[in-house]
């Protein structure tokens, strides 16, 4: 499957880590643990058919859950994203094996900025016993962190978090980016679409309020109120809205897009656009997979378990 990726301009500059950690594919924007849930619709989408949301909810949950049912996943990835006057470009894989608690998985990633020298890495991995985070972003040192898978699994029995067909979503890679995605947005609209030539659910969908005001306490008196925010009041790098791809036969998440208003704000209150692309192709389900991929031994020196605090991050997922 070729899938055409939106090109950016851009020139050089530095590149804030936080800025490449987002356009990895993490969004992560400095939540510091578990933010609150909020309603199935977004503030910012009054008036929104009811039914057509709920698909798109109903969607999203089972891109998810096919995900984490599949007995393999072989897929490369090809990345996008644009901060400021910058654009990173870059690409990698990721494997998955098993189901249940027996599941692991392998995500690589490398971005680059297309104007400049910097690079930033990311390889998550899931071998049964831990999962192993090596980031390195730019100038900044790299660092290695591991979590003991066994309790996390622990963890989610005690939080009663029901039959779930992995806890992939619980830990990393790609089900884990998933699950965030539909924990902070909520989905509004599903179209049914192309994506080159292949039939799919193009799912839209914008910040729940609760979590917004929780990453913006700033403005949490005006993001509850009445009228809400607009995109352009977000900071810039932060995106307004997200929209998935999803395969109609196999619900399979193939691309997702992070929407915003770029530039240094203040900003016209304009349409937001594409700003940052993550992109799986030549997916292969069912294949099998060497074993050998899960394998990771990292240099102990340096390495940090951060079981605790990421067991204080993990909750139960929304209904």
């Amino acid at each position: 499957m070729n899938i055409h990726s939106p090109s950016f301009p851009g020139r050089r500059r530095r590149v804030p880590g936080w800025a490449a950690a987002a356009a990895c594919g993490w969004i992560a924007w400095g939540v510091p643990g578990p933010v609150p849930g909020g309603p199935p619709a977004s503030v910012y989408q009054r008036g929104v058919d009811a039914e057509e949301a709920g698909r798109g909810e109903r969607l999203v949950a089972a891109a998810i859950a096919s995900l984490g049912k599949a007995e393999s996943v072989t897929a490369r990835i090809r990345q996008l994203a644009r901060f400021g006057d910058t654009v990173l470009k870059g690409g990698g894989r990721y494997v998955q094996s098993g189901t249940g608690q027996e599941q692991r998985f392998r995500l690589e990633s490398r971005l680059s900025a297309v104007e400049g020298e910097e690079t930033f890495d990311l390889i998550e991995v899931c071998d049964g016993l831990f999962f192993w985070s090596y980031r390195k972003l730019g100038t900044q040192p790299a660092s290695v962190q591991r979590v003991d898978v066994q309790r996390v699994h622990e963890h989610l029995e005690k939080l009663q978090a029901g039959p779930r067909p992995s806890d992939g979503p619980h830990l990393g890679g790609i089900q884990r980016m998933l699950l965030l995605v539909r924990q902070w947005f909520r989905f509004t609209t599903a179209t049914a679409g192309e994506l080159d030539g292949m039939p799919v659910w193009t799912v839209e969908g914008t910040w729940s309020r609760p979590v917004l005001a929780a990453l913006l306490p700033a403005q949490a008196e005006a993001i509850n109120g009445p009228a809400g925010i607009t995109a352009a009041d977000l900071p810039d790098g932060m995106p307004w809205s997200v929209r998935i791809s999803i395969g109609t036969r196999e619900l399979f998440p193939f691309r997702i897009e992070w929407l915003a208003i770029p530039g240094t704000r203040p900003v016209a209150a304009t349409t937001p656009e594409v700003v940052a692309v993550f992109e799986l192709y030549d997916v292969r389900i069912g294949d099998p997979v060497d074993a050998t991929a899960f394998v990771y031994k990292p240099a102990m020196e340096g390495l940090i378990d951060v079981t605790d605090q990421h067991l204080r991050e993990v909750t139960a997922p929304r209904p």
